[in-house]
């Protein structure tokens, strides 16, 4: 190899050589897709003709494992679509679906020219587990089945866009009991490049109400703690902060405003509930006012 190609590595069992022979092609390698920005611009374009498509799954009955009747995620859905049609999506929702027909929308609107579209959003309100297992009306299955569709080879009309998933669920059955925290006694007075590469897997994020492990929580009448926070979040704030900065409040929120307070049920007192962001974007997101 050439002292360039010597300098890098690979973190992984793999006979170095490989790299003497031309590496075999893979899609990534033979999919194009339009620049949809500058490579060096803060933020992402928002100035496409549409903001884009946003589904919602929303699950309340099922019809495997032996799960209560999620009471409440009508609220959720609700109050997440009113702040998602102000934002400009064309949202979709799809109530108790089962497996195949939730992997049917979803294909279909991979295979859907979002040219015109400034980004993607996808809402699971449902039942999980721990590995980030997810419940469909009839069966079980795993979150990447549906975000990894949406990779820029698979979808290279979002290449270079923000896709977002956004996921109200339990990830497993531990219960976080929170920590008293309490003041201390001591105080303190270019020029643009024509064309660049991204890796298919660029411009992710994975919104979940909980981080992996622990119970999320839901009001049977006001809808779940993360959710309320979210879209509280959105209808304040949602045309002025870039999107990270306002999934920050809404985990601040979640983490410092959301108590379970009752006594009755040894071991149901004071828990508390951690968001967790997984982030693959590349740039800021703002949600601001099409002109």
């Amino acid at each position: 190899m050439d002292s360039k190609a010597s300098k890098h590595a690979v973190d992984g069992n793999v006979d170095s050589s490989s790299f003497e022979q031309p590496l075999p092609s893979s899609s990534s390698q033979s999919v194009t897709a339009v620049m949809p920005v500058e490579q060096e611009s803060e933020y992402y374009n928002m100035n496409h003709p549409n903001r884009g498509i946003a589904l919602i799954f929303n699950h309340e009955t099922f019809i495997v494992g032996n799960f209560n009747k999620r009471t409440g995620t009508d609220v959720d859905c609700r109050n997440l679509n009113e702040q998602l049609i102000s934002l400009g999506f064309n949202v979709k929702i799809f109530k108790d679906y089962k497996y195949n027909d939730l992997i049917e929308a979803v294909d279909e609107v991979v295979e859907l020219d979002h040219s015109n579209n400034d980004c993607f959003l996808m809402a699971i309100l449902t039942h999980g587990g721990d590995s980030d297992i997810l419940y469909a009306n009839d069966r079980q299955y795993k979150l990447d089945e549906l975000w990894s569709k949406f990779t820029a080879d698979r979808c290279p009309t979002l290449a270079g866009k923000p896709k977002l998933f956004l996921v109200q669920a339990c990830r497993g059955e531990k219960f976080d009991s929170g920590i008293t925290m309490r003041r201390s006694r001591i105080q303190v007075d270019g020029e643009p490049m024509q064309s660049y590469r991204i890796p298919i897997y660029a411009d992710f994020l994975i919104a979940y109400s909980t981080v992996a492990g622990y119970y999320s929580f839901r009001d049977t009448e006001d809808g779940s703690w993360f959710m309320e926070a979210l879209c509280d979040e959105l209808k304040t704030n949602g045309k002025i902060l870039d999107f990270q900065r306002i999934l920050t409040r809404v985990s601040r929120r979640v983490a410092t405003d959301y108590e379970i307070n009752d006594s009755h049920f040894i071991g149901f007192d004071k828990l508390k509930q951690m968001p967790s962001i997984t982030t693959m974007l590349t740039r800021l997101i703002l949600f601001s006012d099409k002109q």
